[in-house]
């Protein structure tokens, strides 16, 4: 079926040059003009990459910290025990536990947007993969969620951190933002996002790695970006 699409939206998309790739900056511009939410909607980069993910080695995931944040107040929740749980709670962590968290968890509560796990309760974890695996909320050591170091990654995911991964048509798709954010903090984490994405080109990409780049807002359409400007 087609999808049909409001007044509003038709609108929005009457101010895109449906073959144009925008430059960074003007990209960013008229994302802010077109929204038309009333709400402040997320800010969305979308990558198209050249990459068989049927293959392990072409398959990304990993995680950064945004200089400007997303907008959005995370919850995060720690697994750990004895010093590590303290450590985490000083940290800002708004729940820590063990045995009693992953229970918690098994009884159907997810009210949280990050999970970080020490590497001693993984064990304990691995009882919950599946219900925090299909979420994307299962700690990994690739994204900085499994670590002994639970002061930074508490604080990472706290001041703005983001994961990416690769779906299975070679997509990446990462928030950057809120609209009410300034032009130039946004234009800031998506050049960010573009080159941790470019750095984490695998070794067996032939050719072109990046095809298309794009940006929208919760509601907008989608506006393409300068792959050179990148």
């Amino acid at each position: 079926m087609t999808q049909k699409h409001g007044k509003k939206y038709i609108a929005a998309l009457a101010k895109v040059e449906a073959e144009k790739s925008y430059a960074l900056t003007d990209a960013v511009t008229l994302v802010k003009e077109i929204d038309y939410a009333n709400y402040d909607a997320s800010v969305e980069v979308v990558f198209k990459l050249n990459v068989d993910t049927r293959q392990a080695d072409q398959q990304l995931r990993g995680a950064v910290v945004l200089p400007n944040g997303t907008g959005k107040d995370k919850k995060v929740i720690v697994f750990a025990q004895g010093d590590k749980a303290k450590e985490a709670e000083a940290a800002g962590a708004d729940v820590v536990g063990a045995a009693d968290l992953v229970a918690q968890i098994q009884g159907g509560w997810l009210d949280f947007d990050t999970a970080i796990a020490t590497p001693d309760m993984m064990a304990q974890v691995g009882r919950v993969a599946r219900i925090l695996g299909p979420k994307g909320l299962m700690p990994n050591p690739k994204t900085g969620t499994v670590t002994i170091d639970v002061t930074k990654a508490v604080s990472d995911a706290k001041g703005g951190q983001v994961t990416y991964r690769t779906d299975r048509d070679g997509n990446v798709a990462v928030p950057v933002g809120r609209v009410s954010f300034e032009e130039g903090k946004l234009a800031e984490n998506i050049k960010t996002i573009a080159e941790t994405i470019l750095k984490a080109r695998p070794a067996a990409v032939k050719g072109a790695y990046v095809e298309h780049a794009s940006i929208s807002s919760t509601v907008s359409p989608s506006v393409s970006l300068d792959l050179n400007a990148l």
